[in-house]
């Protein structure tokens, strides 16, 4: 499978030892592409070029822009990608405010525990999927209801 192809997972960490040990897990454990970033600033710009982005995971304490804004962020030009924030600040505000603010899928404490990490990461990338499925499909009927909107003047068009 091509690189376009993957599902295609996004780190942000200020810290660089974060980013690559989560790259690392997430290469040999699973065939999700990976992009990272230690620069939330460069991770959006990233963020609103990238076709097939499904988890953008951040760090929730970054010197440019705190983690709930970034996903924030996020959600605006990737409202399907699901959003985890990574933290070794757990707090019940900081977590409703990413909740609310971010639309937060999930909230990871530092450190973390790499199977329950895989398995945020899969589910979230089923998640995302199924909001792309979604979104298709009601595409699809609202172009059918159009369609057919369409024939139903023309019959009473033709009626009248």
């Amino acid at each position: 499978m091509s690189d376009e192809a993957r599902e295609t997972i996004m780190l942000v960490d200020d810290e660089q030892m974060v980013v690559r040990s989560l790259e690392g897990f997430l290469a040999l454990e699973t065939s999700y592409r990976v992009i990272s970033f230690c620069s939330p600033v460069e991770a959006l710009a990233a963020a609103e070029a990238e076709v097939s982005l499904r988890v953008v995971v951040a760090d929730f304490m970054m010197p440019e822009m705190d983690g709930v804004s970034f996903l924030k962020r996020v959600r605006e030009v990737q409202p399907e990608a699901t959003r985890v924030l990574l933290t070794g600040y757990a707090d019940k505000e900081n977590a409703i405010r990413a909740i609310n603010e971010a639309g937060l899928y999930h909230y990871l404490e530092k450190p973390w525990d790499n199977e329950h990490f895989k398995l945020i990461v899969r589910n979230g990338v089923e998640r995302s999927s199924l909001f792309n499925e979604l979104a298709s499909r009601v595409s699809a009927l609202e172009e059918a209801h159009s369609e057919l909107s369409g024939f139903r003047e023309k019959l009473v068009k033709a009626f009248l």
